[in-house]
C-alpha cells in the first residue's frame, strides 16, 4: 500500500501571501535604514507595507493559502514595524514614555492575545465570539472598523513623524496641526479617535488574554 506523501515544507513557505510577508520586510528595513535621511521615502515605503498586510491577508483567502506561519508572520511583522516606529517618535518627542508605554502595550497585548488563542485550543486569535466585550468582537468581527482604526493609528504615527523636530511635545504639534485649518482638525480628530480606540481595544486584548491563562491554569489544578 503506497503512503501518501508529506506535503512539502517549500511548498508552504512559497505560498503567495508569505512571499508578500518577505517583502515587506525587506521593504521595511531599507525604509527605517533611510528614515532620518528620507522621511518623505520612509513614510510612502512604510505604507505601502501596511497596505501589502491587506494584501496577503486577501490572497490567503483567495488562493486557499492560510497557514499558522503566514499567520505569525504576518503579525510579528506587523508588531515589529509599529515598535520600530514607535521607538523613533520616542526619540523625537517628548514625553518619550507616551510612545514606549504604547509600544509595550501593543506587542504585549498582541503576543497574550495569539498564546492565549493556542492554549485555549483555537486555530485563529481573530476567533473572540465568546468575549463579553461587544467592542472586542466589532474590532475583530468586523473587517472595515478594523481597518479603520488601524489605519488611522499608522496614519497619525506617520504624520507625527513627518511632522517631527527634535525634542519637540507631541500636544504642540497636534495642536499647530489642528489651528491651521478646520479641515485638518476635523482629520486629526478621525485619526486620533480610530488611534484611541485601538489602545482601547488593545488594553480589553490583554485583560481578556490574560484571564484565559488564569482560567486555563484553575481549569488545568481543577482536573488533576
Amino acid at each position: 500500500m503506497a503512503s501518501k506523501s508529506r506535503p512539502r515544507t517549500l511548498s508552504v513557505y512559497l505560498y503567495i501571501p508569505n512571499i508578500i510577508g518577505y517583502i515587506r520586510v525587506v521593504m521595511n528595513c531599507f525604509a527605517f535604514g533611510i528614515c532620518f535621511s528620507n522621511k518623505e521615502l520612509f513614510s510612502i515605503l512604510y505604507f505601502i507595507s501596511f497596505v501589502c498586510d491587506a494584501l496577503d491577508g486577501w490572497f490567503a483567502r483567495k488562493f486557499n493559502q492560510v497557514s499558522t506561519f503566514g499567520a505569525v508572520l504576518d503579525m510579528v511583522t506587523d508588531r515589529i514595524s509599529t515598535a520600530c516606529l514607535l521607538v523613533i517618535l520616542s526619540q523625537v518627542y517628548r514625553p518619550n514614555f507616551v510612545f514606549l508605554s504604547l509600544l509595550a502595550l501593543d506587542i504585549g497585548s498582541h503576543w497574550l492575545q495569539m498564546y492565549s488563542t493556542f492554549l485555549v485550543g483555537k486555530s485563529n486569535h481573530k476567533d473572540v465570539k465568546d468575549s463579553t466585550s461587544w467592542l472586542f468582537k466589532l474590532y475583530y468581527g468586523n473587517r472595515m472598523f478594523m481597518g479603520y482604526c488601524c489605519i488611522a493609528c499608522e496614519v497619525l504615527y506617520i504624520t507625527l513623524f513627518l511632522l517631527a523636530k527634535e525634542s519637540e511635545k507631541m500636544t504642540d504639534v497636534l495642536v499647530g496641526v489642528a489651528q491651521q485649518s478646520l479641515i485638518n482638525s476635523a482629520l486629526l480628530a478621525f485619526l486620533v479617535f480610530g488611534w484611541a480606540t485601538k489602545q482601547l481595544i488593545n488594553i480589553i486584548q490583554m485583560k481578556t488574554a490574560a484571564d484565559l491563562c488564569v482560567l486555563y491554569d484553575l481549569n488545568k489544578k481543577h482536573n488533576a
